[in-house]
C-alpha cells in the first residue's frame, strides 16, 4: 500500500510539473520519456516509445494513474511471466503477435554502437538476427511467436532483453 501511495504521489508531481493538455487525466509521451531517462537511465528513443505504448493500454497517448501504477508494477516488480509478456509487447513493433526478422533488425540497429571501421555495420546486425532466430525460433517459421520467446527466456533468462534494454537495471 505504501509503495502504491508513493507511485501515486510521484504521478501527481509529474502531472503538476508537466503543464500538458492531458493534465486532467495524466501525462504525455514527453513527460514519460523524461522520467524513464532521469529515473532509469534509458536513452534509446525507439525503445522508450515502445515502453510508452506498453504502459498506455488504452492507446489514448496519455498515461493515466492506473496505467502508471500497473505499468510500474510489472516494470519494477513483475514476475518472470509478466516481464516476458511486457518485453514481447515492447519488441512486437507492429502488434501482430510476432517479432519478425525486420523488427529484430530495427531494434538491434538502434541499440548497438556503430564501429567506424566497419564497412557495412548492417552485416553484423543481420548476423545477430540470424543467431537470435537460430536460438529462439523453435518452430522454425522465421519469426518469434510469444511461445518461442517465452520458451527461449525460460531456458535462458538473459534473453529477456535480447533486442534492447526495456527494463530498469537492478540498481
Amino acid at each position: 500500500k505504501s509503495e502504491v501511495e508513493c507511485l501515486i504521489k510521484l504521478f501527481n508531481t509529474l502531472v503538476a510539473d508537466s503543464n500538458n493538455r492531458f493534465a486532467a487525466v495524466g501525462f504525455d509521451r514527453n513527460v514519460f520519456r523524461d522520467t524513464l531517462h532521469s529515473a532509469f537511465g534509458m536513452t534509446d528513443d525507439a525503445l522508450m516509445d515502445r515502453v510508452f505504448r506498453a504502459f498506455d493500454k488504452d492507446n489514448d497517448s496519455c498515461i493515466s494513474v492506473v496505467e502508471w501504477v500497473e505499468g510500474l508494477s510489472v516494470f519494477l516488480r513483475g514476475t518472470l511471466e509478466e516481464r516476458i509478456k511486457y518485453c514481447f509487447e515492447v519488441y512486437d513493433l507492429n502488434g501482430d503477435g510476432y517479432i519478425s526478422r525486420e523488427e529484430m533488425f530495427q531494434m538491434l540497429k538502434n541499440s548497438l554502437l556503430k564501429q567506424p571501421s566497419e564497412e557495412d555495420p548492417d552485416e553484423g546486425i543481420k548476423d545477430l538476427v540470424d543467431i537470435a532466430l537460430k536460438k529462439m525460433d523453435y518452430d522454425h517459421d522465421g519469426k518469434l511467436s510469444f511461445m518461442d520467446f517465452e520458451k527461449a527466456v525460460r531456458d535462458e533468462n538473459l534473453l529477456l532483453e535480447a533486442f534492447g534494454p526495456c527494463l530498469p537495471d537492478l540498481k
